[in-house]
């Protein structure tokens, strides 16, 4: 079985065939996959949002379902539903779309919040619970929602709670003007995704993330992670910081980020790289602040300012 971080970054430069000029994000969305956790992309319409989660499951092999939330959605509609065979006698369960590896959320501000509700659990606890049975998702489990932070009108916004169990949080942002032609030229007969090749799969992946969980953080790295969260939750702009989660979900990309750069160990500049992905969703403004028009990303670079940074001691990242 090959290294893993080999199979990350096979995946990375297969998906930026398809994703023109998104290294970073691209890059983001792996690491999302390698810590087992979930991402939300939040960018207006037409940049490729969907592209980047359908690559993801063609590069990897993995079973790939779409969900087009709207209103109406139930969640039996997400998680599936039990159905009774005349023939049998007995009810089959007919599963939902949440039972696939990577599971692409597609405006998820539209749901309602019961069922919002029903994909955010099924997220948390990879399992789903119908008529008194529990069953497990596939693994390995992606969920990449997409919202849309232009249009309003129908929407039920995220609570915190709800954010709060995203991994990370990526925006991809309008390409470049050279950008913008390499695609015009990549979709002139086909589209790209359509000769997109695996390159790895399933378990490849679950090795993957079992490696990630072997990077080395030193104690002062440690402490530099719950500084940083600490710090949000005492930013005078902030009326409420990132929680205990955040500090998980640093921890463990920081991890992702040093195993993808071919480390077997942290570096703060590993922590400093994942902090807005990682915290920029978890902290809500002051009305003070939102009036100012201060925004999440700058509360960070404050907090990134303001705490030190460690400096290294002897057997430190070795």
């Amino acid at each position: 079985m090959r290294e893993a971080r080999e199979v990350a970054v096979d995946i990375i430069n297969n998906v930026e065939k398809v994703i023109i000029g998104k290294s970073n994000e691209v890059r983001l969305a792996v690491i999302g996959l390698l810590c087992q956790g979930h991402v939300l992309i939040e960018d207006v319409p037409g940049l490729g949002k969907t592209m980047l989660a359908r690559s993801i499951a063609c590069s990897t092999g993995c079973t790939f379902k779409r969900i087009q939330f709207t209103p109406d959605t139930l969640p039996s509609d997400i998680t599936g539903v039990s159905i009774y065979n005349q023939k049998t006698g007995d009810f089959e369960f007919r599963p939902g779309p949440i039972m696939s590896q990577v599971v692409l959320a597609d405006e998820i501000n539209r749901a309602t919040p019961k069922t919002q509700s029903a994909l955010l659990e099924a997220m948390e606890e990879r399992q789903v619970t119908i008529d008194g049975v529990t069953r497990a998702v596939p693994l390995p489990f992606l969920v990449m929602a997409t919202q849309n932070p232009v249009e309003y009108e129908g929407t039920f916004p995220l609570p915190e709670a709800q954010l709060d169990r995203f991994l990370l949080r990526v925006h991809l942002g309008y390409p470049s003007h050279d950008e913008e032609v390499a695609i015009i030229d990549g979709q002139r007969q086909a589209h790209p995704i359509t000769k997109l090749a695996q390159v790895t799969d399933a378990d490849e992946i679950l090795m993957a993330q079992e490696a990630v969980r072997e990077i080395y953080v030193d104690e002062l790295v440690k402490r530099y992670i719950v500084g940083l969260t600490d710090s949000t939750r005492h930013h005078d702009a902030v009326y409420l910081g990132a929680s205990p989660r955040g500090s998980l979900a640093l921890f463990r990309t920081s991890q992702a980020q040093a195993l993808i750069d071919g480390r077997t160990f942290v570096l703060p500049d590993d922590v400093k790289g994942m902090a807005h992905p990682a915290l920029g969703h978890r902290i809500i403004l002051s009305a003070a602040a939102r009036v100012k028009n201060l925004t999440n990303g700058e509360v960070i670079d404050d907090c990134l300012e303001s705490v030190p940074i460690p400096s290294a001691r002897s057997g430190s990242f070795r």
